[in-house]
C-alpha cells in the first residue's frame, strides 16, 4: 500500500478518501444504533434470556470475528486492497440485521450476531486506509473525524429509534435499520478508488520480531483493560435495575453517543498536539471513575453522570487508540498490525462480558465493576513504561515506533 507521503496526505483525493469513509461510517452506524440501544431488552426481556446469555451473545461475536479482523488485516496488505473489505463488512452488517427481526428465540441470534461483528472484517483495511491518507501531524485529527461520524450517526439512529419503536416495535424496527448500512456499502463501492500497485514486493506477513517494543507493551495493557471492559449493555441494565424506566433507558444511551461523537475530533486533535499516551491515560481514568460511580451511587443524578463520564470515554479512547497503533506499526504491516491487534482485544471480550455476567447473575450487580477498576488500574500502571519506551525511539529519530 502507499505510504502516507505517496499517497498525498494532503492532497484532495487523501482527503476526499477521508470524507467518504467518515460519510459511510455514519451511515452504517445510523443503521446499527437504531437497535442497540434496545438490544440488552430485546434479548432479555423480549426472548427471556438471563445476563449470562447476554453476556454470552455480547462477548462471544466480538471473539470470534477477532479472528477474522486479524485475517482482513492480513489480507488487506498481501494484496494491497482495502476497498474490498469495507464494502463487504457494511453488507455484513446489513444482513445481519435482518436475521435479528426473524429470529423466534434466543438461540437463534448467535449466528446473526456472529455475522453482525463479522462486518468488523472492514475495521483493519479501513483504518489503515485512514492512515495511508494522514500524516504524523493530522493523523489523529482524521482519526477523530471517521470516529465523531460514527458517533453522529450513532446519536441519528437512537433517536429515530426512540421515535418510532413504540410504533414499529423490535422486528421491524430491526429491518429499517438494515437500510443505511447497504447505503453506506453503495457510497463505498462507487466513491472510493484505489491505486493499482505492483505486487513485487514480497509480503512476508506480521511477526512478533515486526511488533516494536512499545507496541508489545500496549498491546499487553489493552487486552488487561479489555477483560474488565465489559459490554455497555451492562450500564443499561444496570440503570434499568436501579429504578430507570424502561422506555428512559434508550435515552441513555443517546446520552454517552451524543458525548462521544463531540468530542472524540476534539480528543483526535489533542492527541496530535500532547500525544497519544496522555490522551489513552486520561481515557482509562475516566472508565475507572465511571465504574466508581457505579459503585458508590444509584441515583438519578449519578448515573447521568456516569453515562456522560462513559461518552468521554468512548469519545477519547476509540479514535486516539486507532491513530496510536498505526503509529507504532510497521509502514508495510498496517493493516496486519491493526488487525492483531483488534484480535486480542476482540478475544479479551467474550471472557470479559461472559464473566461479568455471571459474576452479577451470582454475587450481585457491583462485583463486575470492582474488577474493572482493578484490571484498569493495571493497565494505567503498564502504560507509563511504554510511553518511556515510545519517548526513548523517537528521541533517537526512529520513524517506526
Amino acid at each position: 500500500m502507499h505510504s502516507p507521503s505517496e499517497d498525498g496526505s494532503g492532497s484532495a483525493d487523501s482527503k476526499g478518501k477521508v470524507r467518504t469513509l467518515a460519510a459511510a461510517s455514519f451511515l452504517n452506524d445510523m443503521g446499527s444504533d437504531m437497535i442497540y440501544p434496545f438490544w440488552p431488552l430485546f434479548v432479555t426481556q423480549y426472548l427471556g434470556a438471563n445476563m449470562a446469555i447476554l453476556g454470552l451473545l455480547d462477548g462471544v461475536g466480538e471473539a470470534l470475528v477477532s479472528i477474522s479482523k486479524a485475517a482482513s488485516g492480513y489480507l488487506s496488505d498481501l494484496l494491497r486492497k482495502r476497498k474490498v473489505f469495507i464494502w463487504t463488512g457494511y453488507l455484513l452488517g446489513s444482513f445481519s440485521r435482518i436475521g435479528y427481526a426473524i429470529s423466534p428465540s434466543w438461540g437463534w441470534l448467535l449466528p446473526f450476531r456472529i455475522m453482525d461483528r463479522s462486518g468488523k472484517i472492514r475495521s483493519s483495511p479501513r483504518d489503515a486506509m485512514v492512515a495511508d491518507a494522514s500524516s504524523d501531524q493530522n493523523r489523529g485529527r482524521n482519526f477523530g473525524l471517521v470516529r465523531s461520524m460514527d458517533n453522529l450517526g450513532a446519536v441519528f439512529g437512537i433517536v429515530i429509534g426512540i421515535i418510532l419503536f413504540r410504533s414499529l416495535g423490535y422486528r421491524t424496527l430491526f429491518l429499517l435499520a438494515a437500510i443505511p448500512s447497504l447505503f453506506a456499502a453503495m457510497l463505498i463501492f462507487r466513491r472510493i478508488r484505489e491505486r493499482k500497485t505492483s505486487k513485487a514486493r514480497a509480503y512476508k506477513g506480521i511477526s512478533f520480531r515486526s511488533i516494536s517494543s512499545s507496541l508489545r507493551v500496549y498491546i499487553l495493557l489493552s487486552g488487561i483493560f479489555a477483560l474488565g471492559s465489559f459490554s455497555y449493555s451492562f450500564l443499561l441494565i444496570f440503570s434499568r435495575d436501579t429504578g430507570v424506566a424502561e422506555g428512559t433507558v434508550p435515552v441513555f444511551y443517546l446520552l454517552f453517543t451524543a458525548v462521544a461523537s463531540v468530542f472524540s475530533i476534539l480528543f483526535g486533535r489533542l492527541s496530535d498536539r500532547i500525544g497519544r499516551e496522555r490522551v489513552i491515560m486520561l481515557s482509562l481514568v475516566i472508565w475507572a471513575g465511571v465504574c466508581s460511580l457505579m459503585v458508590i451511587y444509584s441515583t438519578m443524578f449519578s448515573l447521568i453522570i456516569s453515562f456522560l463520564l462513559y461518552g468521554l470515554h468512548k469519545g477519547s479512547l476509540d479514535p486516539v487508540q486507532g491513530s496510536l497503533v498505526s503509529e507504532m506499526a510497521h509502514p508495510d504491516l498496517k493493516a496486519s498490525t491493526i488487525g492483531g491487534f483488534q484480535m486480542i482485544i476482540g478475544l479479551c471480550a467474550l471472557p470479559s462480558s461472559l464473566i461479568a455476567g455471571i459474576l452479577w447473575d451470582s454475587l450481585g450487580p457491583r462485583v463486575p465493576f470492582f474488577l474493572s477498576i482493578i484490571l484498569t488500574g493495571i493497565s494505567m500502571m503498564l502504560l507509563f513504561p511504554m510511553s518511556y519506551l515510545r519517548t526513548k525511539v523517537r528521541n533517537k529519530g526512529i520513524k517506526w515506533k
